[in-house]
């Protein structure tokens, strides 16, 4: 299992518009195959940048995702939002304490 981090930044006036593509969409995202979890953060202190957290089974499962439709559809309304370019990190879960 790896784990996805994705920092987004957005214009203040798209913020609201983000977040409702995003409401119409995480069921989605989170049921597509090998997502195992699916969480989205919200700066405390910049509060136009967030972050998505997801689990995936493997790196295939995450490229299948990011080739779909549905990627594609969810993408093309998020990237015209941005007042800065998205930064994205895949990293080995190594501990995790409860």
């Amino acid at each position: 299992m790896f784990v996805r981090i994705v920092k987004m930044s957005f214009n203040e006036t798209a913020i609201e518009e983000f977040l409702k593509n995003f409401d119409a969409n995480k069921n989605k995202i989170r049921a597509f195959k090998g997502c195992n979890f699916l969480e989205l953060y919200r700066d405390k202190n910049n509060t136009n940048i967030f972050f998505t957290y997801s689990y995936w089974n493997s790196e295939d499962d995450l490229e299948a995702y990011r080739q779909s439709d549905l990627f594609k559809n969810v993408w093309s309304k998020t990237k015209p939002l941005f007042n800065a370019s998205p930064e994205a990190w895949s990293v080995d879960k190594l501990e995790s304490l409860k």
